[in-house]
């Protein structure tokens, strides 16, 4: 695995997603989709985090892979198995804090654990949360209106607890998405950074 130490070799991250993820239902295929919306909305960070954006949403939900599953709870499970790997902080970080996950893991009692990592917010975050949050767990492209009632439907029958962190996740969720939104502007594509064809 070529460039592992700047966390930005978007081959890498790919192929690790691939690794982990082919078999274990959609998320293969969610993870490729919310890496495309990566591409095209690049340009709502920084020039040097363009590269690592797509990385860390090509690698979000990698926790998911059964051989990684150490608490259940796929942002920390992820995010430790990438530190073992030697992906840097950032990375990582941005992995163990995708989408909001302070909310579920408060709920979980892992609230302590996911603070190992650091949770860097801004533009780069928020663009993670929206190619996460705009791609349904089989890889549609939908609103987040569309995500959150499909979240509920397929969690429905969750402990109250973790519903109701849920519910107090929206209203983060809703403003990272207008963030992004509101820097996408009138342009809403970029010169992409191009996802290497699978052989």
């Amino acid at each position: 695995m070529s460039n592992v130490s700047t966390g930005t070799d978007v081959d890498a991250a790919l192929e690790l997603a691939r690794e982990l993820l082919d078999g274990v239902g959609d998320r293969l295929a969610h993870s490729t989709v919310a890496a495309r919306t990566a591409e095209s909305i690049a340009h709502t960070v920084p020039a040097p985090d363009r590269e690592l954006l797509v990385v860390a949403v090509a690698l979000h939900d990698i926790g998911y892979a059964p051989q990684l599953r150490r608490s259940g709870f796929h942002p920390l499970d992820g995010a430790r198995h990438l530190e073992t790997l030697g992906w840097p902080p950032r990375l990582v970080g941005l992995v163990a804090h995708h989408s909001g996950s302070r909310f579920m893991a408060r709920a979980l009692g892992l609230e302590d654990h996911l603070d190992a990592y650091p949770d860097e917010g801004g533009a780069l975050a928020d663009a993670v949360l929206y190619c996460d949050m705009t791609t349904t767990p089989d890889g549609r492209r939908v609103s987040l209106a569309e995500r959150l009632q499909d979240a509920h439907a397929r969690h429905r029958e969750a402990p109250e607890a973790e519903r109701r962190a849920r519910r107090e996740r929206e209203p983060f969720l809703r403003a990272a998405v207008a963030r992004v939104q509101a820097r996408l502007g009138p342009a809403r594509q970029v010169n992409a950074i191009p996802l290497p064809q699978k052989h």
